[in-house]
């Protein structure tokens, strides 16, 4: 190998060696920022774009791809402590000419919080109506989506605003009593008993307590490195504070079983996903909803917990599409008959 050859490949392996060095030092140092590389990388790679809207003075964030058409544009309610980028998974699998919607909750990343908002869900949903009437998402009636904490929301929201949306799919919702508690629900009233409520268990603070949390919320067993659990503790502790005071309000009378007190009040085309091996809310609320809601469609997800969409993302999302396709096709028979 003569000299020029040595440098160049001197030259080339120190080129390689920066990005490398740069990644393993995000990783072992600061892994809350590889995280938040993580979620830009994947916005970008589906074509999400990230938007704000306000109403008055306060701040909405969300993510959105395509542009309405023909088809219902689809409005996405993430569970309590997520963020918009959590339907990541799921978008990967939803055609890029749909009409997609990705909002933070109130209070939650990019949207407003203000220690003087109502987050009782009834409060959340009506902000989600400044939302979607600040981004004339309702100029034509669209399929709203929410998982626990999102799904209560959602399932409130097309009670109160049935002619804004044209169907609904809750992924494993709260808001609903249960003939079986649930290992959370358990763990809760341990908690209650022992005056230690302040240590909720889906709030955690520790690599520990989130290597927890994420059994409890998955029937999968995720192998997370140590260093990405303290990634996802270093992201959420700023906002633990908070968290504490929104579970505390969503537990609390006013909301505890805010959908089941207005589920008889959907009358929209409804579909129900649920984890049979839902550890936080038990699956038995399914059946619930059935009873009352007319017509509606329920899938029960075998080996599968809490975290629906993080689990099953590709079934999940077909199931969607699916009912989607099943009620344009009932409309277009009516409309031909």
């Amino acid at each position: 190998m003569d000299l020029d050859m040595l440098n160049m490949f001197v030259i080339a392996s120190g080129t390689l060696a920066i990005p490398i060095l740069a990644f393993v030092a995000s990783f072992l140092l600061w892994p809350s920022a590889l995280i938040r590389i993580y979620y830009w990388y994947w916005r970008r790679a589906l074509g999400m774009q990230v938007r704000y809207a306000n109403y008055d003075d306060y701040q909405f964030c969300y993510s959105c791809r395509g542009r309405p058409g023909y088809r219902p544009s689809i409005l996405m309610l993430h569970g309590f402590s997520a963020h918009k980028d959590m339907w990541l998974s799921i978008v990967k699998f939803l055609p890029k000419n749909l009409h997609l919607v990705c909002v933070d909750m109130p209070g939650h990343e990019g949207t407003t919080r203000s220690d003087l908002d109502d987050y009782s869900i009834s409060g959340q949903a009506k902000r989600i109506h400044q939302f979607v009437e600040c981004i004339k998402l309702n100029r034509k009636p669209f399929h709203l989506v929410g998982t626990s904490m999102g799904g209560n929301v959602a399932g409130v929201y097309a009670a109160q605003y049935p002619e804004d949306i044209c169907s609904l799919t809750l992924i494993c919702p709260a808001g609903l009593p249960s003939t079986t508690d649930s290992k959370f629900i358990k763990q809760l009233r341990e908690l209650q008993e022992s005056k230690r409520i302040d240590r909720i268990p889906l709030i955690p603070s520790t690599p520990e307590e989130m290597a927890d949390m994420l059994k409890l919320c998955s029937y999968v067993r995720f192998k997370v490195p140590q260093q990405i659990l303290q990634g996802l503790v270093d992201v959420r502790i700023p906002h633990n504070e908070f968290y504490r005071k929104l579970f505390l309000e969503i537990v609390d009378e006013k909301s505890r079983h805010s959908l089941h007190e207005n589920m008889s009040k959907i009358k929209a085309p409804t579909q129900v996903i649920w984890g049979k091996q839902d550890q936080v809310l038990d699956v038995s609320g399914a059946s619930v909803l059935a009873s009352a809601i007319p017509d509606c469609h329920v899938y029960i997800l075998e080996n599968c917990g809490h975290s629906v969409v993080v689990e099953r993302p590709r079934k999940t999302a077909n199931l969607i599409l699916e009912f989607l396709a099943l009620l344009h096709s009932i409309d277009n028979n009516k409309k031909q008959a």
